[in-house]
């Protein structure tokens, strides 16, 4: 499958940072990026099962476009980085595409894979799942 040209955008921005510390860096500066999550939508309904932090997701499904997009929140910063990383994936697409796109041969491209804790790998991971099971009923 042909990654999107965000995600593309994404790998690079990675690359031109060859030290890990600077990328833990990216990943943090983009979580403080994101528009923050109201409090109305920190709620459990929303909240990612499976995370050490506390990882809040909303989706919204526009069915005219037939497009997911989502917006979330983290109590810690590197987490609300990774939140930003899995959108910047998956958010703005259509539930096949987001059924269909596997995110780990992006995330090992960011070099992430083989830098998280394992709580922090588990964490991405059911994000992941959670979008992909938002994007499942819709399909």
């Amino acid at each position: 499958m042909q990654l999107p040209e965000n995600v593309q955008t994404l790998i690079e921005d990675f690359e031109f940072l060859t030290d890990w510390e600077d990328r833990y860096m990216h990943v943090i500066d983009m979580g403080k990026q994101m528009e923050p999550l109201p409090d109305a939508f920190k709620v459990d309904a929303n909240k990612v099962k499976g995370c050490v932090s506390q990882v809040w997701l909303q989706t919204h499904y526009d069915p005219n476009c037939d497009i997911l997009t989502f917006k979330g929140d983290s109590d810690a910063h590197i987490v609300k980085g990774l939140v930003a990383i899995v959108f910047e994936i998956y958010s703005g697409r259509s539930p096949q595409t987001i059924v269909d796109m596997d995110a780990a041969p992006v995330l090992k491209q960011l070099g992430l894979s083989e830098h998280l804790s394992p709580q922090r790998s588990n964490g991405l991971k059911a994000m992941i799942s959670r979008i992909k099971a938002e994007a499942l009923s819709r399909v």
